[in-house]
């Protein structure tokens, strides 16, 4: 099985091919560049050098969110074309869910935070079991002292990872009161591996959707939108 993985959520664009647990390539960038300018030169210079044939895919797993609203659209825009051309099917693979895939197998209970700005964060709470992810707290966006509240009342150790640990840091170490870590630079922030190799067992389960059936799961509205609704509450 062949799954192509792609993650434009956050501040990284990354691109993965893997095959029956294995990882062809990968390609993944944390600059100054849009994703609509690298995601798909990304795609065809990972192909170019694993010399992918597209129609051998047997998916197109997509980090379908929360995260970015303008990551997400790039990405969603991006899976949905190569899924009609391709005429490939599509899994929709939760952002935060994958972030935690990095980590498989880690002892302790696993933390991803996204900085979703306002105080905010797109997060969750996961656990390895018998070799599978556990979901103790399923993907959402809750403020930085709702998710360190749940975690002090597991009272067990926890591994931070993601792009809102150095906005978060502090608050964590004044607040967090069971003993922690952070992930180290190799997987604390989005890959598409592991969205492939996560994708895979969605896969496998039967958890599949039509390029037409995607869309991106945002969690909450975009500012515009939240302004839009106060300005109607207000007229």
């Amino acid at each position: 099985m062949k799954i192509l993985g792609l993650d434009s959520s956050g501040l990284v664009a990354s691109v993965a091919v893997v095959e029956d647990d294995v990882l062809l390539g990968e390609f993944t960038v944390n600059y100054k560049k849009t994703h609509s300018q690298t995601l798909l030169p990304m795609l065809d210079e990972l192909a170019k050098m694993i010399e992918l044939d597209l129609d051998t895919l047997d998916a197109i797993a997509i980090a379908a969110g929360p995260g970015s609203f303008t990551g997400l659209r790039i990405g969603s825009a991006t899976a949905k074309g190569l899924g009609l051309a391709l005429d490939k099917p599509l899994i929709s693979v939760p952002t935060v869910d994958a972030l935690a895939y990095n980590l498989y197998g880690h002892r302790d209970i696993i933390c991803p935070l996204m900085d979703a700005r306002r105080n905010q964060t797109y997060t969750g709470l996961y656990q390895f079991e018998d070799e599978k992810m556990q979901v103790l707290c399923p993907q959402c966006v809750v403020g930085i002292d709702e998710i360190v509240a749940k975690i002090n009342e597991n009272n067990a150790p926890v591994v931070f990872l993601g792009d809102g640990v150095p906005v978060f840091a502090t608050y964590i170490e004044e607040n967090c009161k069971v003993p922690y870590s952070f992930a180290p630079a190799h997987v604390n922030k989005q890959r598409a591996a592991a969205v492939a190799a996560l994708g895979e067992e969605y896969y496998k389960a039967g958890k599949l959707e039509s390029a037409e059936e995607h869309k991106p799961e945002y969690l909450r509205l975009s500012q515009a939108e939240r302004e839009r609704m106060e300005q109607h509450g207000n007229s």
